[in-house]
């Protein structure tokens, strides 16, 4: 610690450097990313980025790589991921202890790294993966909806991109909540739900296939070894994306300072709640439903021909649960989006609210979700949609940049296991990343082919 607090300056930075706090004119810092929060807050925060309703894929998931494999695959990437997450939290802890407090993913890769072009390549890949789970959220959402829609009216003239519309104008309003730390409440509250809604889908897929007119579980894989292994990739590229978050460090920023240990305890939060969800929700839903399960596991349990597999009441309930916590997923993977804006177009001499600062927030947040809710309602695939954002974002940002940053910054020596084992998981991940995104878009190509824009059906 060398006698200085933690955030204080040094005397030369590292290109990239950031101290938000030293830096008044930083509006992006001073109205988003408040630093004020406990380990807790950023447990709910950090659970909320990761164990949304993609967690309704992964029996999706499976049916790309069978039990074994795709067991397998869960575990390896739930360890992983842990990992290189703990990892990332000490490269910002390190770096905090040594004068430089980095609250933005771009400034601590640009740092370390030393690069210009890695600064710029962590906003795009930030930007790729905020606007596609934004994407996804919405359709996931509008799909919800449709099915409870058409369940309770099933000749109505309501359309999938009329639910769009709805939950696009919702996430508008909200988008207006000022600072990522004024979310810990509701995130406290998506942590409950996501609890609330694997349930129900688990009990309703034990239910559905324990029944004596059961779908015939059939687990087979293609016969073509080809098509086998591309969409074992695509699976692989799912599970990233559900276990991905790619805004660790601006979770971590919330944290008062000194943040150090914080957010080990928020990590052991979150992961808790991790192996109870995304473990019970692809086992139950693959048993279920085998290979003919769809991309949102909701769906097979209302399926487009004969009854429900569950009773409307838990399908109701479930639906709710998702909506209500999709709305605080988009309200998180926002902020990052919201932070760039604000850090260009306010101005932080003047009150949060003030109308210079409040007429900008207003039309730039409302503009950046029609975006989103617009391209949802024009490309109706969510399984792909989450494969791909998988593959190009969530593979880069949370499975090879934190063990590199960790290897560049705290420079453990060549001769210790944790080097070869962080260069191991960084060439495997490099490989699963280039094939998962070719195989991702390739299906994305495929399924495109099948129906006209603003289709009033998900694609799996």
């Amino acid at each position: 610690m060398n006698g200085k607090p933690p955030y204080a300056s040094v005397p030369e930075e590292k290109p990239g450097a950031c101290n938000a706090k030293s830096d008044p004119a930083d509006a992006g810092a001073t109205f988003v990313l408040q630093s004020k929060g406990t380990w807790y807050h950023a447990g709910f925060h950090l659970t909320t980025a990761i164990v949304g309703p993609t967690v309704l894929t992964l029996p999706y998931a499976l049916r790309g790589m069978g039990w074994a494999l795709g067991l397998t695959s869960l575990t390896v990437v739930f360890f992983v991921t842990y990992y290189n997450y703990a990892l990332m939290s000490t490269v910002l802890d390190h770096c905090e202890s040594h004068g430089r407090r980095h609250i933005r993913f771009r400034e601590l890769a640009a740092d370390i790294l030393g690069s210009g072009w890695m600064f710029y390549f962590v906003v795009t890949v930030q930007a790729t993966i905020n606007t596609g789970v934004s994407i996804g959220s919405i359709l996931l959402a509008g799909d919800c909806l449709q099915i409870m829609y058409s369940e309770l009216y099933p000749d109505g003239p309501l359309k999938l991109y009329h639910f769009i519309i709805i939950v696009t104008v919702v996430l508008i309003l909200l988008s207006q909540l000022p600072s990522f730390h004024s979310l810990r409440h509701i995130n406290l509250a998506s942590l409950l739900l996501c609890l609330g809604y694997t349930l129900l889908v688990v009990v309703g897929c034990f239910r559905a296939g324990a029944l004596k007119d059961a779908p015939r579980k059939d687990y087979s894989l293609s016969s073509s070894e080809y098509d086998r292994a591309l969409n074992a990739f695509s699976s692989i590229a799912i599970l990233a994306s559900v276990f991905g978050n790619g805004i660790l460090p601006e979770i971590q920023a919330t944290l008062a300072p000194p943040a150090a240990g914080k957010m080990a305890k928020a990590l052991r939060l979150c992961y808790l709640v991790i192996f109870f969800t995304f473990y019970s929700a692809a086992i139950s839903g693959y048993w279920a439903f085998g290979s003919q399960v769809s991309s949102n596991v909701l769906e097979s349990l209302m399926p487009d021909s004969g009854p429900s597999l569950a009773p409307t009441w838990l399908l109701g309930l479930a639906v709710v649960f998702v909506l209500l916590q999709l709305l605080a997923i988009g309200l998180v993977y926002s902020q990052v989006a919201y932070e760039i804006m604000e850090k260009n177009s306010a101005d932080s001499t003047q009150g949060m609210f003030s109308k210079r600062n409040l007429i900008p927030r207003i039309i730039l947040r409302t503009l950046y979700m029609i975006f989103c809710g617009f391209m949802a309602a024009m490309l109706p695939f969510f399984g792909d949609i989450v494969a791909v954002v998988g593959a190009i974002g969530f593979i880069p940002l949370d499975f090879i940049l934190p063990l590199l940053l960790y290897n560049m910054e705290i420079r453990p020596s060549r001769g210790k296991p944790i080097y070869w084992m962080n260069l191991s998981i960084m060439v495997i991940f490099t490989i699963v990343g280039i094939i998962g995104a070719v195989s991702s878009v390739r299906k994305l190509v495929i399924d495109a082919n099948q129906f006209k824009l603003f289709s009033n059906n998900v694609i799996d």
